[in-house]
């Protein structure tokens, strides 16, 4: 067993602060080094090894509060030390226990753990990832109130206080699920690298996605938004267009449009891969579809569309345009009466509900829309026939059209 303990070295010198050191006891044998940490004989309680918070003064109360908070953090990374030496059943001596303490750098932190991802996720591109991270991070930060932790440090205490926290912040339990789940991607690489030993912490926190609330609009709302007239206000003209193009596509996700490229068309034949899930879609092209790319076309762009107009600042002119697409479509909405908000992932929610209504089956929604999700469909179709997905397309376009 190993005794952690702190103790307390007056200074020789009349009137000067002592030092507050660390003992570590293990079979016997003591190694002690400095906490860095100074104070007064009067501010130490050598009963409880408790830091005394006596001042008057408001400064040093709030010097020796922070004293008293460190502390508490380094004896549980010690704790934390030990307790990984002995669920390795490794053999360790006291030496040991405070090497690993003194030699922890920014990986043995969360933080610092995190900003290493998000950075490497940016190198390879993975902006998707590296956005996830980085709106984890700052959550998470906000929570701890800026002080890191070590990764040994995470457990499900924790991890249900952070819930808690969320909730009383008003976060709903799908963006609750959706920062647990980044979190605990974070965790399952830090024990991949060994760097820490698997506790399960996120074993009592919800990680599922919850039921939102519909999205899908009707076959009326569809050919009402493709039949309003715009031409006195060619911007939300361009953001209706954009709406239809996506459902014209089987829903198509909007940062799947912005990076479209004139050489994804091909011989009638539309091909590009998810940005999502990286699965590779094909598209019959329709005559729908080309007036609305005929209308916007930027004949030097190599874009498909005019979301992005410079490669260099590729996913800087998504979000923007992401963002200002969705207000003036919810303007669009509002013109419309509808009972809920007209956003671009509407159109893909409406797709699906039509194709439903269509008698489409499920499979051939599921892979015209490229889910990752319908594993018992996949487990019984292997593939479909393009054919297949692109008449169920013609069909629902169609419909639109029908007088």
């Amino acid at each position: 067993m190993t005794s952690i303990k702190v103790k307390f070295r007056s200074s020789s010198v009349a009137d000067k602060e002592g030092m507050l050191y660390f003992q570590v006891i293990h079979e016997r044998v003591v190694k002690q080094f400095a906490s860095g940490y100074n104070l007064y004989r009067d501010e130490w309680d050598n009963r409880t090894s408790q830091v005394r918070i006596l001042s008057p003064d408001e400064n040093r109360r709030r010097y020796l509060s922070d004293i008293k908070r460190k502390l508490q953090r380094d004896i549980a990374r010690l704790k934390c030390i030990v307790g990984g030496f002995e669920r390795r059943d490794s053999l360790y001596t006291s030496d040991m226990v405070v090497s690993v303490f003194q030699n922890q750098n920014g990986e043995n932190y969360l933080f610092g753990f995190m900003r290493d991802l998000i950075f490497r996720a940016g190198q390879l591109g993975k902006e998707s990832s590296r956005e996830n991270y980085e709106t984890t991070l700052r959550s998470f930060m906000k929570f701890r109130r800026g002080e890191d932790l070590l990764l040994d440090e995470i457990n499900s205490d924790l991890m249900v206080d952070y819930e808690v926290w969320l909730r009383q912040n008003g976060v709903s339990m799908n963006t609750s699920s959706f920062y647990m789940r980044n979190l605990r991607s974070v965790y399952n690489k830090a024990v991949e690298k060994k760097l820490v030993f698997q506790m399960n912490p996120f074993r009592h926190v919800y990680t599922g996605i919850d039921k939102t609330v519909k999205r899908a609009v009707s076959l009326k709302t569809i050919r009402q938004l493709c039949e309003l007239d715009f031409s006195r206000n060619p911007k939300l003209e361009y953001v209706r267009d954009l709406f239809m193009f996506s459902f014209y596509t089987r829903g198509m996700a909007f940062v799947d449009m912005a990076y479209l490229r004139k050489s994804d068309l091909k011989q009638g034949i539309l091909t590009y891969r998810r940005r999502k899930t990286g699965q590779l879609l094909c598209i019959r092209w329709e005559e729908c579809m080309q007036k609305i790319i005929h209308k916007y076309e930027i004949k030097e762009s190599i874009y498909l569309l005019p979301i992005i107009k410079d490669e260099e600042m590729e996913r800087k002119q998504y979000k923007n345009a992401s963002h200002l697409v969705n207000l003036r479509l919810k303007k669009i909405g509002e013109m419309l009466g509808l009972s809920i908000p007209l956003t671009m992932y509407v159109a893909r929610h409406a797709w699906a509900s039509i194709a439903k209504s269509k008698n489409i089956p499920i499979s051939v929604i599921s892979e015209g829309m490229g889910h990752d999700s319908e594993m018992t469909t996949r487990i019984y179709l292997a593939s479909l026939d393009t054919a297949v997905i692109d008449k169920a397309n013609n069909l629902i376009i169609k419909s639109v059209f029908k007088e």
